[in-house]
């Protein structure tokens, strides 16, 4: 069984750099109370007080969901998820993920505690690391609904999201995502075409659940991971290489990672990567990571160049659409870009 979640990317100057990406393995079978952390139930002030700080949080200022990435603000997707009829809650859409996972908050809001189920081992970026779980009965956000998900408990440090709402329950659906309106929606596909001034992008399913398209970065072709999921973009060392060979050896900074597993990894910040091309559409982040990241090794990316492109860059665009039935992505720039 394999998920991804959020992760944290520390750069050496102490500027925090959020990424989103982990996968959950196969689920544990059995466990002691000295392995599988518990969290009780609230009690009926505790469970009121959570109920306040969600709407507190649901009714903070614009934009509440979909925000862009702006010269001194990172761009972000969340969806509004309700989670067994109670919500909802603020969960990071991340096309990264193959199954969604909650904070232990929203597991003490639902009342249920990590006993009833086994715990799971969460494969990150950087590393791994022993989860619990909680058994919900529904997971739902506009026409997607999933039914007795096993969710894991993530740590607290997705930037104000509440959980992660993974790619699981998407097959035949529709991402409408407007970074300009503050709007997302999910609803199932009726294979629309594109409207004027999008640029429609192929892309391939990875691992059944990634979606992967072919990118250019620079005159290097490269597969890029679209991750919804991650702040910042990363690349793999095949690609450095590549762009070394073609441009010359750069110049960068080192980049301590740490991943939401709390494992730490070196990489290298690139303050001069050529612009990221999709389609004909060219993202221009020059500030990417590069690195012999665990990911790659786990996703087998170590040989070819490769790409997980972020909200740094995807936050860039005006309006974003993953049409899985289509196998689709209609990209839509601002005008005047």
């Amino acid at each position: 069984m394999n998920v991804t979640t959020p992760g944290l990317i520390y750069s050496e100057n102490r500027r925090l750099r959020r990424y989103a990406l982990l996968l959950l393995a196969a689920t544990v079978p059995a466990w002691t109370g000295a392995t599988a952390p518990e969290i009780s139930p609230p009690s009926t002030r505790a469970a009121e007080s959570i109920d306040e700080l969600t709407e507190i949080m649901v009714e903070a200022r614009e934009p509440r969901w979909v925000a862009p990435t702006r010269r001194d603000e990172i761009g972000r997707i969340w969806a509004p998820v309700m989670i067994n009829g109670r919500g909802p809650f603020r969960l990071v859409l991340d096309t990264g993920a193959s199954r969604s996972a909650i904070t232990a908050l929203v597991a003490l809001a639902l009342g249920i505690p990590t006993d009833r189920s086994p715990p799971m081992i969460l494969r990150g970026v950087t590393g791994y690391a022993t989860v619990p779980t909680i058994r919900v009965d529904t997971l739902s956000v506009g026409d997607l609904a999933v039914d007795q998900p096993l969710l894991p408990i993530v740590p607290d440090a997705l930037g104000g999201a509440e959980g992660i709402l993974g790619s699981e329950g998407l097959s035949g659906k529709r991402v409408f995502i407007d970074f300009r309106h503050d709007k997302i929606t999910i609803a199932y596909s009726k294979n629309e075409r594109s409207g004027p001034g999008f640029v429609n992008v192929p892309f391939r399913s990875l691992r059944g659940t990634l979606v992967v398209v072919d990118a250019y970065i620079g005159t290097i072709r490269a597969k890029a991971v679209i991750d919804t999921g991650g702040q910042v973009t990363i690349a793999n060392l095949a690609l450095k290489d590549a762009l070394a060979h073609r441009l010359g050896t750069p110049r960068g900074k080192v980049d301590l990672i740490q991943g939401a597993t709390k494992d730490i990894q070196k990489g290298e910040l690139l303050d001069d990567t050529p612009a990221i091309s999709i389609g004909s559409i060219q993202i221009h982040d020059p500030n990417v990571t590069y690195g012999d990241l665990y990911i790659f090794r786990q996703w087998k990316l170590l040989n070819e160049p490769a790409i997980l492109i972020g909200m740094d860059s995807l936050g860039l665009l005006d309006t974003l659409i993953i049409d899985y039935r289509r196998h689709e992505l209609q990209l839509r720039m601002p005008n005047g870009v």
